[in-house]
């Protein structure tokens, strides 16, 4: 089968579009023929490898990355399972989030994976995984976000914010989004209550204080972030590290810091790290097949291509997602 393959860390021009072996399904796997995929921040992370100081970790390496294949997202349907799947069927149309999801064939542990989204393509379920259980987790379990609370999204045009601002209107909250100037009618449409153009406006120095901030790009200080917070607010940091990252610590350089000031600021700081669940994914459905989580889809490559979609996301200014097609 074709897959996008890496072998050393680098620019995407280290991607190579090869032969590999299809895989087989394991116990408790299920092979899904892949219809779709998407790209994530962790793919031109876990491409470059970066920041230096994740290298020790599953993901990374410290000469190359652990898994060749890229690719985390997938949607498309089922050809087989393995020993032991009782809840899952061949053909079945699926959606999910495991490793090695730029290929035409990926074996995927039976708890990773959920039936698709009734109204939605696969071009449009396969945004869905990494990117909205992201904002689902970290809106809904470390922010425990409640009816009637004021959010505030800062990177809310990309791919995890955009789900962020529709899924916190789900939960109930009144939502501000902050993005460029060619986003706000964007965020407007998928029911920001307040948007805020970051060019002409600073949220941190604004009379109005938030009782979450979910900080999506690390372009602020922890200061800056704090203040516009309410006195027992909640900071969740996830991604970004354009704020004093660097390629030691990246993203993390931000979440380091938040962390070591916890004891001595009243706001709640909280790093968090989401996990695939079976669960998450059919929450994710449900929301979807009300209507109340539409994917937004900038652009779609061919498989072929996986490097220059990667090379695009890099950039920082993508609106949503970027697709990949098998």
């Amino acid at each position: 089968m074709k897959a996008v393959v890496q072998h050393e860390y680098g620019a995407p021009d280290v991607l190579a579009f090869a032969d590999v072996d299809k895989p087989e399904p394991a116990a408790g796997e299920v092979l899904v023929r892949v219809h779709a995929a998407s790209v994530n921040a962790r793919d031109w992370h876990v491409l470059r490898g970066d920041p230096y100081i994740a290298r020790p970790s599953a993901d990374l390496g410290l000469r190359r990355p652990n898994v060749a294949i890229r690719g985390t997202d997938f949607a498309g349907h089922v050809e087989a399972v393995g020993p032991g799947v009782t809840d899952v069927q061949v053909g079945a149309e699926v959606y999910g989030e495991a490793p090695r999801a730029f290929a035409e064939y990926v074996a995927v542990p039976q708890d990773r994976v959920a039936a698709k989204p009734a109204g939605l393509g696969f071009e449009e379920a396969a945004a869905l995984p990494l990117a909205a259980n992201t904002a689902l987790t970290c809106l809904r379990d470390a922010a425990k976000v409640r009816p009637a609370q004021h959010v505030l999204i800062n990177g809310a045009a990309g791919g995890v914010g955009t789900f962020a601002v529709q899924i916190a209107k789900v939960l109930g909250a009144t939502v501000t989004a902050v993005c460029s100037t060619r986003n706000v009618d964007l965020l407007s449409s998928l029911g920001a209550d307040d948007v805020v153009d970051y060019s002409t406006s600073d949220f941190s120095r604004r009379d109005r204080r938030y009782d979450v901030i979910l900080d999506l790009v690390g372009n602020r200080s922890l200061t800056a972030l704090r203040r516009a917070l309410v006195c027992r607010g909640v900071l969740v940091l996830s991604g970004g590290g354009l704020y004093g990252g660097g390629s030691v610590f990246g993203p993390l350089g931000l979440m380091i810091r938040g962390q070591l000031s916890r004891p001595f600021v009243p706001q709640r700081v909280v790093m968090f790290n989401a996990v695939p669940s079976k669960a998450n994914l059919t929450t994710l459905r449900e929301y979807a097949d009300a209507g109340q989580l539409t994917p937004v889809i900038d652009r779609t490559f061919p498989l072929s291509a996986a490097a220059e979609a990667i090379r695009y996301v890099e950039t920082g200014h993508t609106r949503g997602k970027v697709v990949i097609t098998v």
